[in-house]
């Protein structure tokens, strides 16, 4: 009982001092002991890694989504330690509204297949949106997570010890000069000055013991940089595959509907119109190869001039063949054209009015129209 009495008066004691010491500070009535330029760099640095990565979780959430009621009921599930509930996403409840629509309207008229098909292709993408979240949730979020939660905790648990150090450390350096001053006075304060020289001494050692700590972990944020690297390029990844199969579905959606329209209204195709908007490959033609496929507009699925296409008569011209690399994989539509698979490759060269959106590949004695946005031209 003694003990714990003693002790709890000690820690009072330590924490009035370091009160004192703090205060003073503040008020310019006291020196401080400053840090070294590198390890001030070092604290700098982890202070804007750990708020720039609160900033960029808290938007990738917002992004995988956007409902914040949702996304309060993951975090109470997280931190409950509990198994987040499978949540349809709009895409599959768009997609069961379209298919109960085609149902109860008649799925074998027009209006009813459409819907069908376009229910079945919202279904793919909501499946498509699915894997995107789960992907981006375990690849980019939880490792960001893992450092607010552990390595950014442990380090400002030491960088609060350090504090602590550096206010004994200060109130030491204040000790010995008061007994200093005190000894050219009276010689009766001998004693005094070695106690104060003594704690001086055990305080410095435990400040440069837990500054060194501190700096080993501060230092560590560069390895945390490189992880964080490794996720972003997960996340873009699991992004660029997330369009790609957007992209590949609506395409898919959008020449069923082409030829079902042409069948329904006579003389008229979907795909002959001009976008409301140019696409987007064509928004930067020196980065269209390195981007997520946006594939040609669908009149150049067939255009003008290449419908009579034969591929047995086409030669390479002498000069202009160039090889390239597949980025994603392409089905072919139609015998015209060349199926490709990703990170093969293959020799393009153009024709003629060839649509600028196309190329001809060549695969061994293969060769059929391609797609450029799904190509990587190499020099």
């Amino acid at each position: 009982m003694d003990f714990n009495m003693k002790k709890l008066a000690s820690d009072a004691g330590i924490f009035f001092t370091r009160a004192v010491q703090f205060t003073e500070e503040k008020f310019g009535q006291a020196e401080r002991t400053e840090l070294d330029a590198h390890f001030e760099n070092l604290l700098a640095r982890a202070d804007s890694t750990k708020n720039w990565t609160e900033k960029i979780l808290r938007q990738t959430e917002v992004l995988l989504q956007p409902n914040p009621s949702a996304r309060v009921e993951e975090f109470l599930y997280e931190k409950l330690d509990r198994k987040v509930p499978s949540r349809v996403t709009n895409g599959e409840l768009l997609a069961q509204y379209m298919a109960e629509a085609a149902s109860e309207l008649g799925p074998a008229t027009p209006y009813g297949k459409t819907l069908t098909k376009v229910a079945e292709a919202e279904k793919r993408l909501g499946a498509a949106e699915r894997d995107f979240i789960h992907a981006a949730s375990i690849n980019f979020l939880t490792p960001l997570r893992n450092f607010l939660e552990g390595d950014w905790k442990t380090i400002s648990k030491e960088r609060r010890l350090l504090q602590n150090r550096r206010l004994d450390l200060d109130a030491c350096k204040a000790r010995l000069k008061k007994a200093k001053a005190a000894e050219a006075k009276a010689t009766l304060w001998n004693d005094e000055v070695d106690k104060a020289e003594q704690e001086l001494r055990v305080a410095q050692t435990e400040f440069d013991r837990q500054a060194e700590v501190t700096r080993l972990l501060l230092e560590g944020i560069s390895s945390t940089h490189v992880n964080h690297l490794r996720c972003l390029h997960e996340f873009v990844e699991a992004q660029t595959t997330y369009y790609a199969q957007c992209y590949r579905h609506m395409l898919d959606l959008q020449r069923q509907l082409g030829s079902s329209q042409g069948a329904i209204f006579p003389g008229t195709f979907v795909g002959t119109t001009e976008p409301a908007s140019p696409p987007l490959s064509s928004t930067s033609p020196a980065t269209a190869a390195a981007t997520m496929p946006v594939g040609p507009s669908a009149s150049g699925l067939a255009p003008p001039g290449e419908a009579a296409l034969r591929l047995e008569e086409v030669t390479p011209p002498a000069s202009g063949t160039r090889k390239a690399r597949v980025l994603y994989d392409y089905e072919a539509a139609d015998s015209s054209e060349l199926a490709l698979l990703a990170d093969e490759l293959i020799t393009v060269y153009s024709l003629p009015g060839m649509d600028p959106d196309w190329l001809i590949g060549e695969r061994g004695n293969k060769k059929g129209k391609v797609p450029v946005t799904y190509l990587e031209l190499l020099s």
